[in-house]
């Protein structure tokens, strides 16, 4: 398959963009009630959250229950440290009801020191390709940055009350950044908000040509330091091949995470997550849910609602949610982060106080609407 580049890639997210940005009830999710957030893993906190897919984008089905995934972590300490010993975990979903089915994959799979964000499809033979981030190195002594793209292709095993992934198979890094379009995401010292990216595979099926394509939360350079931009990658003799951005952030954003792709009524609609203290300068949009949309999956790509705003997090609580994914029935999935009060930014406070306020669970589920260029959020 050949991919044309033409003068409309990649698109630009710049400051004349976030300057129509308008933060108005069509682009605010509601305040979340904390009562609203049952604790689906006591002991447990849990975030990033992502549906096993069919090929066509439908939730994939087990023993009558939907199967997703989630990172995880012991809720220990302080909640920024979860990133450092994040896992895949398998979730079972049956009406409103979460079921907790373990850790996808056993100790030290891995070629990283442990697991972040990716997606997952099922295949016809009935294997699942995770595509999901490595950190790190396996058996490192403290926690490196370094970002690989990896997929794994288990079986799912049902039967009883136990649904589970196969546990022995490899797992194969199939994409790394290149050096020259793509800065290597390769650093020693860190933390997450202040490094480079290679990391968040998204797959879609184009249905133009029903190719697989991966989405991948990237950098590349911005004069002296480096801007946020959404990778494609398409197939090429069995792998895959690095293609040029769909998308990049001109300076105006670091971190574009989380990229994925949704087509309604004939447009592409091209989804990211970033946070508020990503933008430059800080705080000069909220955290919260942007998106782009296109004729085709190459483009020519144009911001939501002007500025690209979807859904943003209220301006009383900024920090209440994190990590949207646009499923193709256009409800949104996130996760609880920060409930903060006047203003106070829970990264930096200290332990039991950052405990308090973080939510660790399920966000209650959004919906959209997708007119063309123009989105509004609804609660479900």
């Amino acid at each position: 398959m050949r991919h044309h580049v033409s003068g409309d890639r990649p698109a630009r997210w710049t400051r004349r963009h976030l300057g129509l940005l308008a933060e108005d009830e069509a682009t605010t999710a509601p305040v979340i009630d904390p009562a609203a957030l049952p604790r689906i893993l006591p002991g447990h906190d849990l975030w990033d959250l992502w549906p096993i897919q069919e090929e066509d984008g439908s939730t994939s089905v087990a023993d009558g229950r939907e199967l997703w995934m989630a990172l995880s972590a012991p809720a220990l300490g302080h909640p920024e440290e979860r990133h450092d010993r994040a896992r895949i975990r398998l979730l079972g979903k049956k009406g409103d009801e979460w079921a907790d089915l373990g850790n996808a994959f056993p100790d030290g799979a891995s070629p990283g020191s442990r697991e972040w964000s990716g997606s997952a499809i099922r295949r016809p033979d009935g294997t699942v390709s995770v595509f999901y981030t490595a950190a790190g190195r396996r058996g490192e002594a403290r926690p490196t940055y370094r970002q690989s793209v990896i997929e794994a292709r288990p079986a799912v095993i049902s039967g009883g009350d136990r649904i589970r992934l196969c546990q022995d198979v490899p797992h194969r890094e199939i994409l790394r950044s290149d050096g020259r379009i793509y800065l290597p995401a390769d650093e020693d010292d860190g933390a997450p908000g202040r490094i480079r990216a290679f990391r968040d595979p998204g797959w879609f099926r184009d249905p133009a040509d029903g190719g697989g394509h991966l989405l991948v939360a990237a950098s590349v350079a911005w004069q002296d330091t480096f801007t946020g931009a959404i990778a494609l990658a398409g197939p090429r003799n069995g792998g895959w091949s690095l293609l040029p951005p769909l998308l990049v952030a001109e300076g105006v954003n670091h971190e574009l995470e989380r990229p994925h792709v949704i087509v309604h009524d004939s447009w592409y609609y091209l989804f990211f997550c970033t946070q508020r203290h990503a933008f430059h300068p800080a705080g000069r949009a909220p955290t919260g849910l942007y998106g782009f949309a296109a004729p085709t999956l190459t483009g020519p790509y144009e911001p939501l609602n002007g500025s690209g705003l979807v859904i943003g997090n209220p301006a009383g609580q900024p920090d209440q949610a994190y990590a949207w994914l646009v499923l193709p029935d256009l409800h949104v999935v996130s996760f609880a982060n920060y409930r903060s009060h006047q203003g106070l930014d829970l990264r930096y406070a200290g332990a039991a106080q950052a405990r308090a306020g973080f939510g660790g669970t399920i966000a209650p589920t959004l919906k959209l609407t997708l007119d063309g260029l123009n989105t509004s959020v609804v609660s479900r």
